[in-house]
């Protein structure tokens, strides 16, 4: 009998764990930061180029929490080839509504977002084999301040994750 039983329970998490499982997801990793992220702290994501014959979607994955004092997020992302090219952009994210409600998923006091990086506008391909970084820093600015905020609270984890694009023809 408890044979009978484990072999269910790991049956039962097998089909579990592969039912949970994107299997558009190529890449994903997080980045723990510790109380606040100071704007001097660049944090990298390094992963193997996939197919480069395939479209993919780019993503910076935020998980918040109530600490977080603003609406938007303002990031500095970069995107190193293996050949030495940089391709960086700043971008804005919206992270709250209008009415101060966070826009990431969750159930308890800690939102987790996917924004948006590549892929969104046109497709996006890896155009070369070998390893890629992604580097991403804060760029937060206080209203009427010259001055970066140097240490944002209310951010955990910073993440990237690569997707096959869902392609439609």
């Amino acid at each position: 009998m408890l044979k009978i039983t484990s072999r269910l329970l790991i049956a039962f998490s097998s089909l579990a764990l592969f039912m949970s499982c994107d299997s558009n997801t190529i890449y994903t990793e997080f980045a723990s930061v510790d109380g606040s992220w100071n704007k001097q702290d660049t944090l990298a994501f390094d992963f193997a180029a996939p197919d480069t014959t395939e479209v993919y979607n780019m993503y910076v994955n935020l998980r918040n929490n109530e600490e977080y004092a603003y609406s938007n997020l303002y990031l500095i992302v970069a995107l190193n080839y293996p050949d030495g090219k940089v391709d960086s952009d700043t971008l804005l994210y919206e992270m709250a509504k209008p009415n101060g409600e966070w826009l990431g998923k969750g159930f308890s006091s800690i939102k987790e977002s996917k924004l948006w990086y590549k892929g969104y506008d046109e497709p996006f391909t890896f155009s070369q084999s070998g390893d890629y970084t992604v580097e991403v820093t804060h760029a937060m600015r206080n209203n009427g301040s010259i001055n970066g905020v140097i240490d944002l609270k209310g951010i955990t984890d910073v993440g990237v994750s690569v997707e096959k694009a869902n392609q439609t023809n």
